[in-house]
């Protein structure tokens, strides 16, 4: 059969490039793609996940944690009725802590100046 084409060179167009010349682009190959910055820092993976607007208000954030709070606080008080001995101590005293915290952060919005003033 007669080929159109012709054959290709019996020379390597890679053969006047030095193996350690491949070898750094290689790795500079791979490091733009596989390697993170190191001036910026790691992030875990859910930290994009939720954010706060940086121009909200100081009083919605404090009404914010102290509802979030005492929610968390209910639902550890409710999970320790279900448990025994010592789990249901550690329950009661991350509750106590919760209630801690959140008679710390109802002085603080009681100190916060009322919204629109």
């Amino acid at each position: 059969m007669f080929k159109i084409t012709p054959s290709p060179p019996e020379v390597s167009p890679y053969d006047d490039l030095h193996p350690h010349k491949l070898h750094d682009a290689a790795n500079r190959a791979l490091d733009y793609y596989l390697l993170t910055p190191t001036d910026t820092p790691r992030r875990p993976a859910g930290a994009k996940l939720f954010a706060v607007a940086a121009d909200i208000n100081p009083q919605a954030l404090l009404a914010h944690a102290f509802e979030t709070l005492t929610s968390a606080s209910a639902l550890t008080l409710d999970l320790s009725d279900d448990l025994d001995g010592r789990q249901r101590n550690l329950a009661l005293a991350i509750y106590s802590l919760m209630e801690l915290g959140g008679l710390l952060l109802e002085k603080a919005l009681d100190q916060e100046p009322a919204l629109g003033s």
